[in-house]
């Protein structure tokens, strides 16, 4: 069943889309001669990229061979949960006759009001835009060699102006990224109730995308994603469960922190993923007794693994992040019980958890700790000697594989709970997404 609809301008930039896609686990296929496309081929793949090869053709040649393919898909509509214009990472081509032409014929076959919202960073390949002109490699874009392109030459680097579309375009620089997805969302639908049809994001790094693609999904508008690849990757993660869900690679996040940060973040967390799954600690069930530990234990246990086939995500959470479900310790102390013996118990429950998830489904090859003695107790209960680190994720965020002990190798994310802002786990998550290629 076909998901994502990439149309490029040239072969070879749709196979840059493709393999971003296809690394994230979904089924992509690039079609060479669009009469020849089986149905199998279109009831197993999830993307499919067609090339127009329009990028030096006349606006209305390029409009004209643009629509062809998209109303071609008339047939598939109603699956497709991103459309994508693939533009060059270098802008050259017809931006804007392209983007107008996918514009009308989406909005035609969907009977909504379609707009394009382009965000076209490329991290990995120096493409940043910042205050609505490109940059390569730090320099703008009319100053490197693409100026003097034989065929396609690009002669200035503010993107809204190089669209030359039949439609409003509008602008949001870095500051419209400041404030999270709410407040980007709300000016997305601002800018498009006041007739912007075409949409330019400023973006820098992955971080920006993903909050971008955040930001498009909480608007609840129809929209073609204009982009080299990058932004339409992060909206497919986010949208589009691949039709073949039993291979690919799944992020367990276990949470203990009790501090009111975390519980913004878990929520944004829950909201920002797809697919993703909670299942919450009954936490005074660890300190009950042996038997009601055990019984809690093994209940969650079960239900990640009955959720995990259908779901990227799962996430088990201490129930203590809300101050209704938070412990009273007193009555455990005056039993003879000190703090420390209280909380090391639920500390390890948790790992035991995490232990018995990750030897029943080897498909788990990710991990996020939140809380240090969560983090200390999961390090002891796998046997890991230590923790190869690797990368800041964020202050205060650390990535690493697990050295030694059953499941050496593990990719982890490790934060302190009160650290970062509403977005931090999200970020941490999607960073663990992007080294698993998921």
């Amino acid at each position: 069943m076909v998901q994502c609809a990439v149309v490029a301008d040239d072969l070879t930039g749709g196979n840059a889309t493709g393999v971003l896609l296809a690394k994230m686990g979904y089924k992509a296929y690039t079609i060479l001669n669009g009469q020849k496309v089986s149905a199998n081929v279109r009831d197993n793949c999830d993307c499919l990229i067609y090339s127009t090869d329009s990028r030096a053709v006349s606006p209305e040649e390029a409009y004209s061979r643009v629509m062809n393919i998209t109303t071609g898909l008339a047939d598939e509509v109603r699956n497709i949960k991103v459309w994508s214009k693939r533009i060059d990472s270098t802008l050259r081509g017809n931006l804007g006759s392209e983007t107008d032409a996918m514009i009308d014929a989406v909005s035609s076959m969907t009977g909504e009001n379609v707009i394009a919202v382009s965000a076209p960073c490329f991290p990995s390949s120096g493409r940043t835009l910042v205050g609505g002109y490109l940059l390569v490699d730090g320099l703008p874009l009319h100053k490197t060699n693409i100026a003097i392109d034989p065929k396609t030459p690009v002669k200035t680097s503010d993107m809204a102006s190089l669209f030359n579309s039949k439609y409003k375009v509008a602008s949001i620089g870095l500051n419209g990224l400041m404030n999270g997805k709410h407040k980007l969302a709300a000016e997305i639908n601002s800018l498009a109730e006041k007739g912007n049809q075409i949409i330019v994001i400023d973006c820098v790094t992955q971080e920006d995308l993903d909050l971008i693609a955040d930001a498009v999904i909480t608007s609840g508008r129809k929209i073609i994603s204009v982009d080299p690849g990058g932004f339409t990757a992060a909206l497919s993660r986010k949208l589009i469960t691949p039709n073949s869900k039993h291979e690919r690679r799944k992020i367990l996040a276990v949470v203990g922190s009790v501090n009111p940060n975390t519980t913004a973040q878990m929520e944004e967390l829950w909201l920002s993923q797809h697919p993703i799954a909670n299942i919450f600690a009954e936490t005074r069930r660890f300190l009950e007794s042996d038997e009601e530990r055990e019984q809690e234990i093994s209940r969650i246990t079960s239900e990640v693994l009955a959720k995990s086939p259908f779901n990227t995500v799962v996430s088990v959470t201490g129930d203590g992040i809300y101050p209704e479900k938070r412990i009273d310790f007193t009555p455990y102390i005056r039993n003879g019980s000190s703090l420390d013996e209280i909380t090391d118990k639920i500390n390890s429950s948790l790992a035991e958890i995490a232990f018995r998830i990750l030897k029943s489904e080897p498909l788990f090859r990710g991990l996020y700790a939140s809380g240090g003695d969560v983090t200390q107790a999961v390090c002891q209960r796998f046997g890991a000697s230590g923790l190869e680190l690797k990368d800041e994720v964020l202050p205060l965020a650390a990535y690493g594989l697990f050295s030694d002990g059953e499941f050496s190798g593990l990719h982890v994310v490790t934060k302190g709970g009160s650290q970062g802002n509403s977005d931090a786990i999200n970020r941490c998550v999607n960073y663990l997404k992007e080294k698993l290629f998921i």
